[in-house]
């Protein structure tokens, strides 16, 4: 079992940063890859980026490329999503996942999820 929970959000403005955090508690987190979603008020969750157990691969979404950095601290339990050039249409919950498969992208591929963190961008 992991149990996640998310902080970092709140207000910035638009072309501002953040730093999400998401705190894991159990005893395997490093045994499982991490993912970072996000879900606008109407919209489908969306997958912005992953991170296998070892830290050493990554892959984001075309929407956040060179904009965002996912990392993690397993001695810490934390994984961490850095998103830089922030805009108002990225306001949404953003949520982080566990699961066991290597760079996942879809919702069914991750077996645990935080409550979120609210992100607002302002123009």
């Amino acid at each position: 079992q992991v149990q996640l929970v998310e902080s970092g959000g709140g207000l910035v403005q638009a072309g501002g940063s953040l730093r999400l955090s998401c705190a894991a508690s159990g005893r395997t987190f490093s045994s499982y890859a991490m993912g970072w979603f996000r879900q606008a008020p109407g919209k489908e969750r969306e997958f912005l980026a992953s991170i296998r157990w070892s830290g050493g691969n990554t892959y984001y979404a075309d929407s956040v490329k060179g904009r965002s950095t996912i990392s993690r601290d397993n001695a810490k339990n934390t994984v961490y999503l850095q998103m830089n050039s922030l805009k108002p249409e990225e306001t949404a919950v953003y949520y982080c996942a566990a699961g066991l498969i290597a760079i996942a992208t879809a919702i069914y591929e991750y077996d645990y999820w935080g409550q979120g963190t609210q992100v607002t961008v302002s123009s």
